[in-house]
């Protein structure tokens, strides 16, 4: 299951040495809903790989400034501190698992 990531527990999340995917959305977004089986599949099958967590933009403000978010979903794609891919929008499995094998290479 993919983690719950907020303003508090980012920097521990994040410290975990793995590359991230970071899924951030609503409850209130229908695009965020269709893909949330998705990243939740992703995250058991990248499990030990890849950290993949979801945060909420309307309860964590700074993670949402920080990563300039102004739309949702975003997922981002983190490599080393560094932002390194972003997807916004709904999209199919199969362009997140491109992006997070090319997170891995």
């Amino acid at each position: 299951m993919e983690k719950i990531v907020t303003d508090q527990n980012f920097e521990a999340w994040a410290a975990e040495g793995l590359p991230l995917v970071l899924d951030f959305s609503a409850t209130w977004c229908g695009p965020c809903k269709k893909i949330a089986p998705i990243i939740e599949e992703l995250a058991g099958e990248y499990a030990g790989k890849v950290n993949i967590g979801k945060c909420d933009v309307d309860e964590n403000d700074d993670l949402t400034s920080k990563y300039g978010i102004r739309n949702v979903p975003t997922v981002l794609f983190i490599k080393n501190g560094e932002v390194v891919d972003k997807h916004v929008g709904a999209a199919t499995k199969s362009v997140f698992v491109e992006k997070i094998e090319a997170l891995l290479a």
